[in-house]
C-alpha cells in the first residue's frame, strides 16, 4: 500500500514522502493516527505542490542569505578592550562581543552563536570572524581589536 506521510515516522520516512508500507500497518496504524494519507491521485498532487512550495521557500532563504553574506563581507568591526602589562587582554573577546559591535556600528542583528572567531584573540590587532548566515552560507568579517 502506498501512503503519503504527514509527519516523520521512525524507520519509515519523513513528512511529505510517498512510501510503500504493508497493508495492515497502513490501515491499522498510520491512517487512524493521522500520520499518513492514502496515496490517491488527488493526494499525490497536493503532496507535489507542498514539496514545490517548500523547495521554493528554501531557495529563497538561501538567496537572501547569500545577499546578507555579500553585505557582511564588506563590514569591519572595531572592539576596544582593556589591556594589561605586556599587551595581555583582561577577559576575552567572543562572538557575543562581535554581535554587539555589529549591532551598534552597523545595525545588523545576528545571533551570537552563529559567530566564531577563526583564531583566539590574544591581544590588540586584526582578526577574522566567521559568520554562519545559513547552513550552506558563511561570511567572513574583519574584527579590529584596539586597546583602551
Amino acid at each position: 500500500m502506498k501512503v503519503i506521510l504527514r509527519e516523520d515516522v521512525k524507520k519509515v520516512g519523513k513528512a511529505g514522502e510517498v512510501v510503500e508500507v504493508s497493508e495492515g500497518y497502513g490501515r491499522n496504524f498510520l491512517l487512524p493516527k493521522g500520520l499518513a494519507a492514502e496515496a490517491t491521485a488527488q493526494n499525490l498532487n497536493l503532496a507535489q505542490q507542498k514539496a514545490g512550495a517548500v523547495a521554493h521557500k528554501k531557495a529563497q532563504e538561501a538567496d537572501e542569505a547569500k545577499l546578507l553574506a555579500a553585505q557582511l563581507a564588506k563590514v569591519e568591526v572595531a572592539i576596544s578592550v582593556r589591556v594589561g602589562e605586556g599587551g595581555k587582554l583582561f577577559g576575552s573577546v567572543t562572538g557575543k562581543d562581535v554581535a554587539e559591535a555589529l549591532k551598534k556600528a552597523h545595525g545588523i542583528e545576528l545571533d551570537k552563536r552563529k559567530i566564531t572567531l577563526s583564531s583566539e584573540v590574544t591581544g590588540p590587532g586584526d582578526y577574522e570572524a566567521v559568520i554562519r548566515v545559513h547552513p550552506e552560507v558563511t561570511s567572513r568579517i574583519k574584527v579590529r581589536i584596539a586597546a583602551e
